[in-house]
């Protein structure tokens, strides 16, 4: 999947200023599958609203939007359907968890649509990430940053091309932080698959092959 945006400004941004931005200021921004991408920016200036777009979310934008060529604008109800359930998977911002239901229970709300992973996959993804004790607790209940892991292995759960992260690691201590996302690189390596996240900050220990100053 190649994701193509061409002279791309979410409606919000348009009275702001953007100078020096590496989107929303060019003709044309290509993201291409295989490749990882940090978008680095403070609050308010996109980040999310990015995110949103390329998943068909937030239509009121200037400019267009291209998955594989095809402008997104286009694209029918099952048409999303299908790119979210096989093309695009999104780690949200605001994360978007059950509170009332356990972690494995949200988790599994996913992968039992895909039949992505095996409950020993899960368990393992779980474990590496230092949650696997609390896999039967409710997940609201869960500390913001343990929510985030769960959030992380959940979108895991699915076959994807590109992987959309809204700073999926704001609240994860550094190594918390550097062990998820080299989970996400070995997942999206064993798919050929791209990566795009967002954050406040650099990130310079992580392993980037594409940083964009937004």
């Amino acid at each position: 999947m190649t994701i193509r945006l061409e002279k791309m400004i979410p409606l919000p941004l348009v009275e702001q200023k953007t100078d020096g931005s590496g989107i929303w200021e060019l003709d044309s921004v290509e993201f291409f599958k295989g490749t990882s991408y940090l978008v680095e920016a403070p609050s308010g200036k996109g980040k999310t609203s990015l995110l949103s777009v390329i998943y068909g979310i937030r239509p009121d934008y200037l400019g267009k939007a291209f998955l594989d060529g095809q402008d997104i604008a286009e694209f029918s109800t099952r048409k999303w359907s299908i790119t979210r359930k096989t093309r695009l998977s999104y780690i949200f911002q605001g994360l978007e968890l059950f509170g009332e239901l356990t972690a494995l229970d949200n988790i599994m709300l996913k992968n039992a649509i895909t039949g992505h992973k095996s409950a020993d996959e899960i368990t393992g993804m779980a474990e590496r990430l230092g949650i696997g004790q609390f896999l039967h607790r409710k997940a609201g209940i869960l500390s913001f940053g343990q929510q985030q892991r769960v959030a992380i292995i959940r979108a895991l759960c699915q076959p994807f091309d590109f992987l959309l992260a809204d700073e999926c690691f704001s609240h994860m201590d550094g190594q918390n932080a550097l062990t998820a996302l080299e989970l996400i690189h070995e997942e999206c390596g064993a798919g050929g698959a791209g990566m795009i996240i967002t954050s406040l900050h650099a990130m310079e220990e992580a392993d980037i092959d594409e940083r964009i100053k937004l």
